[in-house]
């Protein structure tokens, strides 16, 4: 076996590997008394087959099998003696392979690219500068979030009139048909001038309309209508509607009840501790804006200090053949500058929990995604739930492929921004959290 270097440009190495037939006799030669030993052949007994025969009938699955393991024993040779770090597989040169002989040809070659793992400098230090973003809750901006956790918290009531954002309950009649109880929520109407109509109104007014030109969407039209969507096109659009009831969301109050509700039973007793409380949420979300937007300017200011370069031709050859087709290369193409920086930015989370000797502990997974756990609870309104249900639902997020993956890259990306903050120099500016976050949404 001959294997040789053709060609290394830092990024991508080319290897040729040359078999004769004294470096693959004895392999295909066991490869074939594997072969004899399970045959159930008419005329012999099992595993007793000639080895001519044998050869016949399976001389080219038994020469590729060893061909396959040469090729697979020089490439990691190569790998090795060179001490590389590689990038995915080793790809094969598909026009070289093709020149084989392999019905009578006893010498073969094989050419591989082989993706070389980047080489790159990262040396951190306090003459780096990082920009943190501080956002203050002021006055106004607490009012407004004080604002909007009432309304979250607040409930459908009646109203005097409709209005904008509101619901009716009507009857729509057309002549002797009337389709009671019909609810019609004013948010699903897509148009302003539809939504005008009702605005305003009370119980007990009516007004005529024309139901496909007001409610544009069929599914929501046939919702109304009572009807299946496909019988909408044979019917007379136009109906008088008749109000029944107008309801609307009202603000919760700041009380007794609300208190118990947001933060459990007896932790708050006036709205003077309801508000301390609401400032503590409010500048705990803030860091989370000011974090992630950390987050995202350490990520490039590294991204940009290391300027890592890559096989990018190679890269999208291997995402190719590794999805077995899965995506086209149209696909693959669409994607690539996210894949590379991320690629990029992982290379230097591994560089930097390496040189660090930082390490992801059980201890932080969990808390992590209790934190997570938390959230997910509190989407949906419970706020105070008990630290064994917590704990209990985090396991359960660990134990989940998926989800235990994205926190383990969370607790790891965490460590190494604490590291990052920790070493270059932080500049602190001011920004207000609309700024904050539209910056964020770019």
């Amino acid at each position: 076996m001959n294997i040789q270097e053709l060609k290394n440009d830092g990024l991508v190495a080319q290897v040729a590997l040359q078999f004769g037939k004294e470096d693959y006799a004895d392999r295909k030669k066991k490869a074939l008394n594997k072969f004899r030993k399970d045959a159930d052949i008419r005329g012999f007994r099992k595993g007793q087959a000639p080895l001519s025969l044998i050869e016949k009938m399976h001389g080219q699955a038994a020469l590729s099998d060893a061909i396959n393991e040469l090729i697979s024993e020089g490439l990691n040779k190569y790998i090795q003696d060179n001490n590389l770090t590689v990038i995915g597989e080793p790809l094969p040169n598909e026009e070289k392979e093709a020149q084989n002989d392999w019905i009578n040809g006893e010498n073969f070659e094989f050419v591989f690219d082989i993706a070389l793992a980047p080489k790159f400098e990262l040396n951190l230090s306090a003459d780096d500068k990082i920009t943190y973003y501080e956002v203050s809750a002021t006055d106004k901006a607490f009012k407004e979030y004080k604002n909007t956790v009432l309304k979250q918290y607040g409930k459908l009531d009646n109203c005097a009139k409709v209005v904008k954002d509101g619901f009716i309950v009507a009857d729509f009649v057309q002549g002797e048909t009337r389709i009671e109880n019909t609810y019609i929520s004013l948010q699903t109407l897509a148009e302003e001038v539809a939504k005008d109509l009702f605005i305003g109104k009370k119980v007990g007014d009516t007004l005529s309309v024309n139901v496909n030109e007001v409610f544009t969407n069929e599914t929501d039209r046939a919702a109304m209508l009572k009807m299946k969507k496909e019988e909408l096109a044979g019917i007379d659009p136009n109906f008088t509607i008749e109000i029944k009831e107008t309801k609307c969301f009202v603000a919760a109050e700041a009380n007794q009840e609300l208190f118990d509700q947001m933060f459990g039973a007896g932790n708050v007793a006036d709205e003077a501790a309801f508000d301390a409380k609401l400032k503590e949420r409010l500048e705990e979300e803030n860091k989370q804006e000011s974090d992630y937007r950390f987050m995202l300017d350490a990520r490039q200011y590294l991204l940009d200090k290391t300027n890592i370069q890559l096989p990018e031709e190679f890269m999208k050859r291997w995402l190719y053949m590794a999805n077995e087709g899965k995506f086209t290369m149209e696909e693959i193409e669409k994607d690539f500058p996210l894949f590379l920086k991320d690629f990029r930015w992982q290379s230097i989370a591994q560089r930097i929990m390496k040189e660090q000797n930082l390490e992801v502990t059980r201890e932080a997974l969990v808390q992590q995604a209790c934190r997570l756990a938390a959230y997910q609870f509190a989407m949906y309104g419970l706020n105070n739930v008990p630290e064994e249900h917590l704990t209990k639902y985090a396991e359960t997020l660990l134990a989940n492929e998926k989800e235990g993956r994205r926190i383990y890259e969370k607790v790891e990306e965490n460590l190494v921004l604490d590291y990052v903050r920790a070493t270059v120099t932080i500049e602190k500016k001011k920004a207000t959290i609309d700024k904050l976050r539209k910056m964020n949404e770019e």
